[in-house]
């Protein structure tokens, strides 16, 4: 296949899995609020994205010493546990309980640790992948119904500029990034550029010796910046398309987080929008067009990266489902108080 359509194959499955986990969060934020699983008292709180933030910055500080003391393992181990415990949110509201045991819907649970079993003991990409996007869809979804519109923007804001510095600024996700992608767990959604890819037959990425080479300047960390380019080998282990372009690789690989964090604005949009907001679809015209600003970001996002050049991810796709939102909410006849989450507040 020709390379460029190879491209446009992985790049297309960037999309439909970012679509997944909107479509995905936007369909469980009722069946979640019935629940009971909304997490906070009060989601209008903007002190809850602090918070998260806060335990954003701890879980990273937490991975780096695991690594530097080699117990990755533990965190792969809580990577999987997470997975499945994520899972099994979503099983528990879609699953009917037909078989229950002690109150426990067996069949739900049973497909949750499916799922962790099959991210243990086989982890190639499309386990990951469709491990990862259920995961999205469900960490999407539970923040979508706890944080509010002004906490959600606050949450998008934030995390945007962190990810600047972190990437372009700091070095800290390099080490992170090394560590992260010799798990093979869903932190990081793996795209094939050909049939014959294998994720666990494939030499692990090193994002650390591809910013080096870089000059510094290409830092790929698996969340949640995107990219990381993996050339062809040949028999002798020699790099054999070391010369081949930017385009000459064999996965993209994207933090799933870049899916996650918008989406909760997106979900948010929905959840908290006002009685009578119009809609398209059945979609809230806010959030609607807060997706479509996500799918702006994401457009721009790869085109860049498709030029040689690893990036941040959430800075364009935070703020183009920032921009869309308000432009949906404009359009919707929703003041820019409102629309930000600032009438409790004057």
């Amino acid at each position: 296949m020709d390379t460029r359509w190879r491209v446009a194959a992985g790049c297309g499955l960037i999309a439909l899995i970012f679509l997944f986990v909107q479509l995905g969060a936007l369909a469980l934020v009722e069946p979640f609020k019935s629940a009971g699983y909304q997490a906070v008292e009060d989601p209008s709180d903007p002190t809850n994205s602090v918070l998260y933030i806060g335990g954003i910055l701890v879980a990273t500080a937490v991975m780096l010493l695991a690594f530097k003391y080699d117990a990755d393992q533990l965190i792969r181990g809580l990577v999987v546990f997470s997975g499945a415990w994520l899972s099994l949110y979503v099983f528990r509201v879609l699953v009917p309980p037909v078989v229950t045991v002690g109150g426990f819907n067996v069949l739900a649970i049973g497909l949750a640790a499916a799922l962790g079993v099959a991210l243990l003991v086989h982890p190639e990409w499309y386990v990951i992948d469709a491990a990862g996007a259920v995961m999205g869809a469900a960490g999407a979804g539970l923040f979508g119904i706890s944080f509010g519109i002004l906490p959600a923007l606050v949450l998008l804001t934030v995390l945007a500029v962190y990810d600047a510095i972190s990437v372009y600024g700091t070095e800290h996700m390099l080490t992170l990034a090394s560590g992260v992608m010799d798990l093979k767990v869903p932190v990081v959604l793996v795209i094939p550029l050909s049939l014959s890819y294998s994720f666990l037959d494939a030499p692990t990425p090193n994002p650390t010796a591809d910013a080096a080479a870089d000059g510094g300047d290409g830092v790929s960390a698996p969340e949640p910046a995107v990219d990381e380019r993996e050339p062809d080998t040949g028999d002798d282990g020699e790099r054999a398309h070391e010369d081949g372009g930017p385009l000459d690789r064999d996965a993209l690989f994207i933090g799933l987080g870049d899916a996650v964090i918008p989406t909760v604005l997106v979900a948010s949009a929905a959840f908290f929008a006002p009685e009578g907001v119009a809609t398209v679809l059945g979609i809230p015209l806010p959030s609607l067009t807060a997706m479509v600003g996500t799918f702006v970001g994401l457009s721009i996002l790869l085109w860049m990266v498709l030029k040689g050049r690893a990036h941040a991810g959430l800075p364009l796709l935070n703020g183009g489902t920032i921009a869309g939102y308000v432009l949906g909410a404009f359009a919707a006849g929703i003041t820019l108080v409102d629309a930000l989450g600032l009438a409790p507040y004057l």
